[in-house]
C-alpha cells in the first residue's frame, strides 16, 4: 500500500466529502477481498481527534459486505459507555460492535526490547528490557485488515502521540504500559514533549520493526485543531510506514505547539467534563503547560467533571496514598514500596502530575472534597466560585484582563503544548 496524505489548505479543514474520498482511496483495491476488519480508534477521551467520525465512516462503508469489529485503544482507561459510543461515533456504530480492551488480562507477550537498547536510547537511565504485549485480538488470523486510527499531538510520555503508541500502549498490556511510562518519566517530560525521536518512541519503533511488521496493520493519523467544540481536521495520513507519522508530526508541531513570548504567571485551564473525569486524564492541564509556567506562578484547573484520581481502582488507591508530591519523593517511594514498584505507570503519572514546587496547582472541582484534593498534594477551590471569576461569557483562549489580575486561559489542554520560545 502506498502512503496517502491529505493536508487541508482550507480554513474549514478537511471536509466530510474529502474525508470520504480519502477513505475510499484507502480501501480501493482491497475492499473486494475483505471479509473481516478490526478498527482501533481512540476512546471518548480523544473526542477532538476526528477519529470518531473516521471510524463511523469506515463502518458505514464496510458493514454491508464485511464483518467489522471495533476495539477502542483504551490503554488504562475505562471502557466506553453506551452514551459515549453513541456520541463519539455519531450514532452510527452499534454499541454491541464495540469491544473492550482489558489491559491487565487480554494480552499476549510478543517479546522484549533488549535492555542494552533501552539503556542506549535512555542515556543509561534505564537498563531493563521492555516487554511488548498487545491485545490477543490483533493476532487473530481471521482479520484481513487492521486499521489503527488516531491523532498525532504532543504527548507527555512518548513525545508525540499515536502511530505505534495506539497499538503498543492503547492496545498494550500492563508491563508494556508500566515500563514505557516509567521510561518517559525518568528521562523527563520537558526533554521529550513535542518531539518525535524520544526514548519511548524509539522503543516503540523497535517493537514495530521486530514484532508488528507481519500484521495486516495500516495506520490512519489525523492532526486537528478545535474552536468552540468544532473539530477541524488539518491533515489526514494513511499507510504502513513511519513516513506518514513524520509528516503528521511536522504538521502537528505547526498547529499544536503554542510558543509564548514570556512565562505565564497565572494560567486557567478548563477541562471539558465529557472528556475528563479523573486526574489521570485531567493532569494534561499540568503536563501541557508546565514548560510555559513561570517559577512561582499559579495554575488553576477548572475541573467540573473530575470525580476520582485513577482510571481503575488499583491506581486510584495508589494516587490517594502517595500523591503528586514531586519527582524525588516518588522515586524514593518507588524504591521502598512494593505496591508502587508493581505499578510503574502510576509512579510515572505521579511524577508527571507534580510541578516539583516550581508553581502552585489548584484544582477547582465539584465532585471531590477539599480533603481529597489536598490529600494528593493540590490546592482546592470550589468550582462554581472559580468559574464565575475566571470564565466570563465569551472568553477565548489567550490573555484576559480582570479587575486586579491577568491570566492566560486555555479551553482544552489536550490539543496542544504551551512553551516559552
Amino acid at each position: 500500500m502506498e502512503d496517502i496524505i491529505r493536508v487541508s489548505e482550507s480554513v474549514n479543514g478537511v471536509s466530510d466529502e474529502e474525508l470520504s474520498v480519502f477513505l475510499d482511496n484507502l480501501l480501493d483495491g482491497a475492499r473486494k477481498t475483505l471479509k473481516k476488519v478490526l478498527l482501533l480508534p481512540p476512546d471518548y477521551t480523544r473526542m477532538h481527534s476526528g477519529a470518531g467520525k473516521i471510524t463511523a465512516m469506515l463502518y458505514s462503508k464496510l458493514k454491508d459486505s464485511v464483518k467489522v469489529d471495533i476495539m477502542p485503544a483504551l490503554g488504562t482507561h475505562e471502557p466506553m459507555t453506551r452514551e459515549e459510543v453513541d456520541a463519539f461515533f455519531e450514532g452510527i456504530v452499534p454499541f454491541e460492535n464495540v469491544l473492550p480492551h482489558r489491559w491487565r488480562e487480554d494480552v499476549v507477550h510478543l517479546g522484549d526490547v533488549p535492555a542494552e537498547y533501552v539503556s542506549e536510547v535512555s542515556e543509561g537511565l534505564i537498563d531493563e528490557p521492555v516487554p511488548i504485549e498487545i491485545n490477543k485480538r490483533l493476532l487473530d488470523p481471521s482479520y484481513d485488515l487492521i486499521l489503527s486510527i488516531g491523532q498525532v499531538v504532543p504527548h507527555e510520555v512518548v513525545g508525540m502521540a499515536n502511530y505505534t503508541k495506539n497499538i503498543l500502549v492503547g492496545c498494550g498490556g500492563k508491563d508494556t504500559i508500566n515500563k514505557s511510562h516509567m521510561l518517559g518519566a525518568v528521562f523527563g517530560m520537558e526533554r521529550l514533549m513535542g518531539k518525535d525521536h524520544s526514548p519511548v518512541r524509539k522503543v516503540l519503533d523497535y517493537a514495530q520493526e521486530h514484532f508488528l511488521n507481519k500484521l495486516p496493520l495500516v495506520y490512519i493519523l489525523t492532526v486537528t485543531t478545535a474552536s468552540n467544540d468544532r473539530v477541524k481536521i488539518e491533515g489526514i495520513y494513511a499507510g504502513k510506514t513511519r513516513n506518514i507519522f513524520e509528516e503528521a508530526v511536522s504538521l502537528s508541531r505547526k498547529k499544536n505547539l503554542n510558543w509564548m513570548d514570556k512565562p505565564i504567571q497565572k494560567a486557567v485551564v478548563y477541562l471539558d467534563p465529557r472528556e475528563f473525569k479523573s486526574t489521570w486524564l485531567g493532569n494534561k492541564a499540568i503536563y501541557r503547560t508546565r514548560m510555559a509556567m513561570a517559577d512561582g506562578g499559579e495554575l488553576i484547573i477548572l475541573a467540573p467533571g473530575i470525580r476520582k484520581f485513577g482510571e481503575d481502582e488499583t491506581i486510584d488507591k495508589l494516587i490517594r496514598k502517595y500523591g503528586y508530591k514531586g519527582r524525588e519523593y516518588i522515586l524514593k517511594q518507588f524504591r521502598e514500596n512494593a505496591d508502587l514498584r508493581e505499578n510503574p505507570s502510576a509512579a510515572a503519572h505521579l511524577i508527571h502530575g507534580s510541578s516539583d514546587g516550581r508553581f502552585q496547582i489548584t484544582y477547582a472541582v465539584t465532585h471531590l472534597t477539599r480533603e481529597e484534593v489536598e490529600g494528593v498534594g493540590f490546592n482546592y477551590m470550589p468550582y462554581r466560585q472559580v468559574a464565575e471569576k475566571y470564565m466570563p461569557d465569551g472568553i477565548q483562549d489567550g490573555y484576559y484582563e480582570g479587575r486586579d489580575e491577568t491570566w492566560f486561559y486555555i479551553s482544552n489542554p489536550a490539543l496542544g503544548l504551551w512553551t516559552v520560545s
